[in-house]
């Protein structure tokens, strides 16, 4: 097999520079005089994720679709820490993108199977609070296209920066508890009784009905206490502008305003 490179990376001090070739070896290569130093070897399929220490010039983070994390010495070509993505009754979970956090203390990887894995020093306990899978409600919601050519939600027809927060759930849909509701931002005050999703049934294309959370009940935001929106304290204060502009311009069109008249039409 003719070896290819497919991931490339500097070290944080640019002296080094890892390549992971698809005959599953890394490679650490001098940057000046290309001299190759180490070959680091451990993965068991082809690696797409290189990812260097954010002020620790040694160290060097690889993960691969064999389900391999290794944290590496690449100034000794040493293995310092390794990790397996064993998934209970399925196999292993290819990893697909790993980072550091900027202390470098912590950092956080994704799989195959749609899993977000954190790992650092102290305990889990702040980590155990949030449910094993979230999901929001419209991650997978259609869009369309108006006929100004703007992007909306199908279902509610609003442009998807104007829906109000969305709400979690689980892989099959179902709401989370209200305490878990709170979590979304733009959520964080709301009563409980606003926090208690609307479901709905909706056909498959295969004809099945599921049952779907389609959003919250139809309530005001000044009903629910909540402060508005800026943006859509924007939107409605230019909205109020245009209308008033607007019946300005009839009432000097037509020499003063009409006796009865109520209020100007919307543009």
């Amino acid at each position: 097999m003719k070896p290819k490179v497919t991931m490339i990376a500097w070290n944080q001090n640019d002296n080094y520079v890892v390549t992971a070739v698809n005959n599953h070896l890394l490679k650490v290569w001098n940057s000046c005089t290309g001299q190759l130093l180490h070959d680091l070897v451990g993965h068991a399929d082809e690696v797409f994720v290189l990812e260097t220490h954010p002020f620790d010039s040694r160290i060097m983070l690889s993960a691969g679709h064999d389900g391999n994390i290794f944290i590496w010495d690449i100034t000794k070509g040493t293995k310092t820490k390794h990790y397996f993505n064993m998934i209970e009754g399925q196999g292993h979970g290819a990893v697909f993108d790993c980072k550091f956090s900027p202390d470098g203390q912590h950092f956080a990887c994704t799989d195959s199977h749609g899993h977000l894995l954190i790992f650092g020093f102290g305990c889990s306990r702040p980590y155990e609070k949030i449910p094993d899978q979230m999901f929001f409600h419209t991650d997978y919601r259609p869009l369309i296209r108006d006929s100004n050519n703007y992007v909306l939600d199908e279902q509610t027809q609003q442009a998807p920066h104007l829906m109000p927060p969305p709400f979690l759930v689980d892989v099959d849909g179902n709401p989370h508890p209200t305490k878990y509701q709170r979590l979304v931002p733009g959520r964080e005050n709301c009563a409980d009784e606003h926090l208690i999703p609307q479901l709905g049934y909706v056909a498959t294309s295969d004809g099945e009905v599921v049952e779907q959370v389609i959003g919250q009940q139809t309530v005001d935001q000044d009903d629910q206490g909540l402060e508005p929106s800026i943006l859509d304290g924007m939107i409605r204060q230019l909205q109020l502008e245009q209308d008033q502009r607007i019946g300005a311009d009839q009432e000097s069109a037509s020499g003063g305003p009409h006796i009865g008249e109520g209020t100007p039409r919307r543009g």
